[in-house]
């Protein structure tokens, strides 16, 4: 789905978006259509940090149906959050 709004995107806007800020614009598309069902007007705002001209490869992967969605268990997140270094303290 994720690829899919950034093709949208790109093809009304002319930018390819980086595949991170494509998540984005993946929820960005979802609330539109979300506010037309609604029949709402809403302002929507997203971010788009990046160009995706550094990951085209993965634009053909998606294109040639080969790019892999990988999914991760909660355990594997705990585990890989596990291993950062600890932040300054939350302010209450």
């Amino acid at each position: 789905e994720t690829f899919a709004a950034a093709l949208q995107f790109a093809r009304h806007e002319g930018i390819i978006p980086a595949p991170e800020p494509a998540h984005a614009i993946r929820a960005a598309i979802d609330e539109a259509l979300a506010a037309k069902e609604a029949g709402e007007e809403r302002v929507i705002l997203f971010g788009l940090c990046g160009h995706g001209n550094f990951d085209l490869a993965a634009y053909d992967a998606y294109l040639a149906g080969t790019l892999e969605d990988l999914e991760f268990s909660q355990g594997d997140l705990d585990a890989a959050l596990a291993t950062l270094p600890q932040g300054a303290p939350s302010v209450a």
